[in-house]
Parts: structure tokens; sequence; C-alpha cells
């Protein structure tokens, strides 16, 4: 692609303006988590859902090593739970001392002030280059209990990442 191809790509992607969600797992006592820009459903039957996951990030260094995820639904609201998130690094604090939440269907940690979640086998790992896509089947939810104003990449474009993506 040229420079300006490149360009309205990126401007194409800036306009779809996508939901954000938290990832978290936890291998033995590492749990760890992450905010995600991609993230969508891949399949209807069976249900699949798609996460990629930064290279960079510390949560890929253990999720290369889990057998499940969860992937938690933000409300607009919940900026200060996606700067946690997206703006801290593993490497560095303990996520989850900042945070609510409870082990959930995997001995996950879930977000207690998540809109919603659900959890998820990861049935495939696919390198889609400075990120691995992980392929979910989804084992367990709790549905959103009131409607949602999702979490969307403009509200945290200006966000200083835990990790350079």
């Amino acid at each position: 692609m040229t420079a300006q191809q490149s360009a309205a790509f990126d401007a194409f992607v800036t306009a779809l303006d996508n939901s954000l969600v938290v990832v978290t797992t936890r291998v033995g006592a590492q749990r760890t988590g992450c905010l995600v820009g991609f993230a969508a459903q891949v399949s209807i039957e069976p249900r699949r859902f798609m996460v990629g996951i930064s290279k960079q990030n510390h949560t890929y260094r253990i999720a290369m090593r889990a057998g499940h995820l969860a992937v938690h639904l933000l409300d607009e609201r919940q900026l200060p739970l996606a700067t946690l998130f997206g703006s801290e690094t593993g490497d560095e604090i303990d996520k989850f001392t900042h945070c609510e939440w409870h082990p959930g269907p995997a001995n996950l940690p879930i977000l207690d002030a998540a809109a919603g979640w659900f959890c998820g086998r990861i049935v495939e790992r696919h390198d889609v280059g400075d990120h691995i896509a992980m392929l979910l089947a989804p084992e367990g939810a709790a549905a959103p209990a009131k409607p949602v104003r999702p979490l969307r990449y403009r509200a945290v474009a200006d966000l200083p990442p835990g990790h350079p993506a």
C-alpha cells in the first residue's frame, strides 16, 4: 500500500470507533488483564469470539499459556477501569489490587464493575502481526443488567499505553 492508502485505511478504521473490552486471564497464581481494541464475534454457530492481544503486552505472555480468557464489556462511564487496564502494565503493578473482582468460571478474574462478561476456552491462536488473535469458544456469561453504551476507541484514544502496541 502507498502512504496515502495506509492513511486512508487508518482513517477508515478510526471511523469504525470500535467498542473496547477488558480481557483477563489466570495461569496458576499469575492473574493479568488488559484493555483490548481488537475484539469481535466471528461465528454464530458455533459461537466464536476473537480477541487480539499485543505481543508487547504483559497479558500476552500469560495468555499464551492460558486455557481460558474472560472478556468484559465496559460502559462509557467506566473510563477509570479502562485506564487501569489500558495505561498500567502488569509488569509493574497488580491491577487487581486496584479494582473489585471475584473468581469466575475456570478460576478467571471477573471484574465486578463490568457491564457484562463472558468466559471462553481458547480454541486457536493465530499470529496476525504485532498481535496474537485468540479464538474463543464461550463457556459462561453474564448479560448486561441494563442497556449499555459501550466504551469506544475515541474515549481512550489519548490514554498513554502501559506498553506500546
